[in-house]
């Protein structure tokens, strides 16, 4: 029996069942172990002040370590790129939707500020880049609370990842894609950890999708590189098609106001190592100096 832990909002049972379906057509009897995360019990705190770092994963790494479960499913884009001592990345599903959407306020008549709801420090850096004259309110929470809480604000509407409306299948709810807006690093990917001895490495490396892989590995590598262990409004993209990875990253100041944007195209068998060279692009474009203000002004904001 697998036991397999995950958050207990309705996304992440998705997610989780997902892997559960995989396991068991192998073979792998499995079970779901609902874990509440720090991130989902303090629903009012922006994430920066929250120490960003694992929010989301720390209680699941603990019930890895302690061997509570076997396996950990989580939105990779939330999954620190460094992991705790024992514990490793061991496999990813085939990529969902990766783009940011915007949500508009359901009820048009009514008369509407010109806020946007986000808990992302990347997605509001981006969107006030692109609207200055807006402004940004923080929305946290699981997606149906969210919307929840669109629908009972005056505000123009709420950026969400469409991957949670797609597995959700949310149809009764218009959205528009932001093709402008770079999303999180390995933003639309499921991500499968494990205890670095982990007994089921053989079924995992079935499950795991090998180019989604590589990409999540460049994505994370480019935000490890650019990060050092703080967070920061950074996005960043790797597409493989046709032999070819295809990259755009980017650095952002947090009101928007400034941007490094760097893009890349290299032959499939170069690319191990485009995510740590692309960040060191950027930093050596001005980045290091952005990332200082951006540790500076957020340590004063905890």
């Amino acid at each position: 029996m697998i036991r397999i832990g995950t958050r207990k909002s309705p996304l992440a049972l998705w997610q989780a069942n997902a892997v559960k379906e995989k396991l068991e057509a192998l073979g792998f009897e499995s079970l779901l172990v609902p874990i509440e995360s720090e991130g989902d019990q303090n629903l009012k705190a922006p994430l920066y002040q929250m120490g960003i770092q694992g929010i989301f994963t720390k209680s699941l790494d603990i019930a890895l370590l302690n061997n509570k479960i076997d396996l950990a499913v989580h939105s990779l884009k939330d999954v620190p790129t460094q992991m705790p001592e024992g514990i490793k990345l061991s496999a990813v599903l085939p990529r969902g939707a990766y783009q940011d959407i915007l949500v508009s306020h359901p009820d048009p008549s009514k008369k509407l500020e010109k806020v946007i709801g986000t808990g992302s420090l990347r997605r509001k850096a981006q969107w006030l880049r692109k609207f200055p004259d807006f402004k940004v309110k923080n929305l946290r929470g699981n997606i149906q609370k969210r919307l929840e809480k669109l629908s009972q604000s005056s505000w123009t509407g709420a950026v969400f990842a469409e991957a949670g409306f797609e597995r959700l299948g949310i149809n009764s709810t218009d959205y528009k894609p932001l093709e402008w807006m770079l999303p999180a690093p390995a933003q639309g990917i499921i991500g499968i950890s494990s205890g670095a001895q982990s007994p089921f490495e053989n079924a995992l490396e079935k499950i795991n999708d090998a180019s989604t892989s590589l990409c999540a590995h460049i994505e994370r590598t480019f935000l490890a590189t650019l990060e050092g262990g703080c967070t920061a409004p950074i996005g960043a993209l790797a597409r493989l098609e046709n032999q070819t990875v295809y990259f755009k990253g980017g650095l952002f100041s947090l009101m928007g106001s400034e941007a490094i944007i760097v893009e890349e195209m290299a032959p499939l068998e170069v690319t191990q190592d485009l995510g740590i060279k692309m960040a060191q692009k950027i930093l050596n474009q001005g980045g290091a100096e952005l990332m200082q203000q951006i540790k500076s002004t957020l340590s004063k904001a905890k």
